[in-house]
């Protein structure tokens, strides 16, 4: 009793005296869930698994992805099932669903398959020994059985999930919440809204409903026919972290149990490898650009018809291009390094680094903001074509599309983006709004964590339109019960009218 008050007296006086996070109450076991996951939802995952590891927690990550953390309190699980290699995302340009369609096969072959991998196996049998769950939201449906009568946090890696939110309890508005894949200008007019709308209620039900959800819940149903439906697993989330932050998105009514951290993995930028230092430092007033696809979309994917046009546009160009690219590459300018693995924040932050072409991933455009660099966004697939738009609409560079794609294009974009003033300066104004917080987004996911489990779960965030139905929550039902009234009133006072009526005519009758 008396370890413990001195240890309360020890934290008001040190770290809470100095604004800093107190010393959680004990050591605590994590499991973070993310078996179906890109490198870029790894990337907001570790920063969070770091920052808790260092005070003395332990941290166990189911990924698909090759161990990467040194940390002695991190341990990751790679389930090493084969369905996420060789996917050429360049493929799926014009697919309607954003490249969702691909998990129609694959995602019930991991439902399928997951839980015979003896890692996960075992895992799963000591799932009682954890004392809180993270979930990777996107994709991860699969991991549902570990949160069984659990208690358990989402992560929305991908930013703004109406889908999520509306099972929290909180229905965004698609009159100005943009979809997954796209958004519009605004004011959206009466046919934008109409079509956010029905992109929205599509992308759930094509998800959750028919195409992607029925045949993993028929998989996991096989192996656990004693579990509630996925579906009903997932309403019992306790809060969810999410990547996004309204300086540099949109302002949302939120829940207290919707927590934003959006650029919790950006960093300030550490001294280069001298070679890339260098190439940099030595190109001279014209800069550099730097030239990325992301972890999924690797340079080597690209289709030969705008690899080339690329090649062509940097040859005419002044700046020297620094270009991640995986394998080989002939007949590249002189202007022009390519590199396998590039350390792309710290890139970004020198500055002689002018501009970033970029796929327009959530994590990049983050970065980009952060480090204050302009962009020349080239979508690919799912929530990409929507953060380019965002580019585009808030001035912090250009939007070109892969189709329409063509060398004086980029020469033009590049040449707009560089000597126009206007993108670096919403860049470093939109990069203070990012900065200027009270504490950092790390911190609050590192508070809110440790929340969760103090508070066994925090049933006291959750709010109670998580509970009602599509009817309640709409109020069909009592607003079929106002027309019912209204019927009714409208009926008595027809049949009073029709009686008065006739009584004033028979009074008249008799009269004459």
């Amino acid at each position: 009793m008396m370890l413990a008050v001195t240890c309360i007296l020890f934290v008001a006086l040190t770290g809470g005296a100095a604004g800093e996070l107190a010393a959680p109450e004990r050591l605590y076991k994590i499991l973070m869930l993310l078996p179906v996951s890109s490198k870029s939802h790894r990337n907001v995952f570790m920063p969070l698994a770091e920052a808790l590891a260092d005070r003395g927690h332990k941290i166990v990550m189911l990924t698909n992805h090759p161990k990467s953390s040194k940390h002695p309190n991190i341990q990751e699980v790679n389930h090493g099932l084969p369905y996420f290699h060789n996917i050429n995302m360049f493929s799926y340009l014009n697919d309607p669903t954003g490249a969702f369609s691909q998990f129609t096969t694959v995602l019930p072959a991991v439902a399928r398959d997951l839980y015979n991998v003896p890692e996960v196996k075992d895992l799963y049998e000591r799932r009682k020994e954890f004392d809180l769950f993270m979930v990777d939201h996107a994709f991860n449906e699969v991991a549902y059985p570990f949160l069984h009568e659990a208690t358990f946090i989402m992560v929305t890696t991908p930013g703004i999930d109406y889908r999520q939110s509306a099972v929290l309890g909180n229905v965004l508005h698609p009159a100005y919440v943009p979809n997954h894949m796209t958004d519009f200008p605004r004011p959206l007019s009466i046919w934008n809204r109409f079509l956010n709308a029905m992109i929205q209620i599509g992308i759930a039900i094509y998800w959750r409903h028919w195409t992607i959800i029925p045949p993993v819940q028929k998989e996991i149903s096989a192996q656990f026919p004693e579990l509630p439906p996925l579906l009903d697993i997932e309403r019992n989330m306790s809060l969810a972290l999410m990547n996004t932050h309204f300086t540099s998105g949109l302002p949302l009514p939120l829940l207290p149990s919707q927590v934003e951290v959006g650029a919790m993995h950006c960093r300030p930028g550490n001294p280069l490898p001298q070679e890339i230092e260098s190439w940099i430092s030595e190109a001279g007033s014209s800069g550099v650009i730097y030239f990325n696809l992301g972890t999924v979309a690797s340079g080597n994917s690209i289709p030969v018809q705008y690899r080339d046009i690329f090649i062509k546009a940097f040859r005419r160009l002044p700046q020297r291009v620094i270009w991640k690219y995986e394998g080989e590459l002939e007949n590249i300018p002189d202007n022009v390094k390519i590199s396998e693995w590039l350390p792309q924040q710290d890139i970004l932050a020198h500055d002689n680094v002018k501009m970033f072409i970029t796929h327009c991933g959530l994590l990049s455009l983050q970065e980009s903001i952060y480090h204050a660099t302009p962009l020349l966004a080239l979508p690919i697939f799912a929530d990409q074509p929507r953060n380019a738009m965002f580019v585009r609409n808030s001035e912090l560079g250009h939007f070109l599309e892969w189709e329409e794609l063509t060398e004086d294009m980029i020469i033009d974009a590049v040449a707009d983006i560089i000597t126009n003033t206007k993108y670096k300066e919403n860049m470093l104004r939109m990069s203070r709004l990012m900065r200027d917080q009270l504490t950092t987004s790390k911190e609050r996911a590192v508070f809110w964590t440790e929340y969760v489990i103090r508070h066994h779960g925090a049933p006291h965030l959750r709010s109670p339109a998580a509970q009602l139905s599509w009817v309640e929550f709409l109020m069909l039902d009592v607003i079929l019960l106002l027309h019912l009234a209204l019927f009714i009133i409208y009926f008595i006072l027809r049949r009073i009218l029709k009686v008065i009526s006739a009584k004033i005519l028979n009074r008249k009758k008799k009269i004459e």
